[in-house]
């Protein structure tokens, strides 16, 4: 299985790329799992601009059986154990990549809403993306320990 993590910015601080370099590591076991950045747009310029440069470039990295999961503020918000047998349940439908995208600062073209297939809000909070990333990371491995009963998860 291929889990790709599609991110609108670069991680620029040391602690940010440490605990994404933590997390990589431990998905190892699960899943090969990949990140890749994508440009951010300067702000002074449109936001529906911004919104459509930024989609072409995420949607430029996608492939046409990608199963994508788009995280936006809309989307459909769970527990760890219910994100957990969401993913099982997506992971068993053998796409070849499992995508998820993380946006820039203005959220997602409709392009790229149009081409998800699954929207995820992680909170109703506002996370600096850095951080977003971060805590995707360690909820697709904690949902990796949840399906396999790993005492990970309290």
């Amino acid at each position: 299985m291929q889990i790709v993590v599609i991110a609108v910015g670069k991680l620029k601080e040391k602690y940010w790329k440490e605990a994404q370099a933590e997390y990589l590591k431990r998905l190892l076991s699960y899943a090969s799992l990949s990140m890749i950045e994508v440009a951010d747009e300067a702000d002074d310029i449109d936001p529906s601009r911004i919104q459509q440069i930024e989609g072409l470039r995420i949607l430029s990295k996608l492939k046409e059986r990608d199963y994508v999961i788009a995280l936006d503020v809309r989307g459909d918000t769970y527990s760890s154990e219910q994100f957990a047998d969401q993913l099982q349940s997506v992971f068993s439908h053998g796409h070849g990549r499992y995508v998820f995208l993380i946006g820039g600062s203005h959220g997602f073209s409709t392009a790229v809403l149009e081409r998800s297939q699954m929207k995820f809000s992680m909170s109703k909070l506002t996370f600096p993306h850095q951080m977003a990333r971060i805590i995707l990371l360690e909820q697709i491995y904690r949902s990796f320990r949840i399906s396999s009963g790993s005492p990970y998860h309290k």
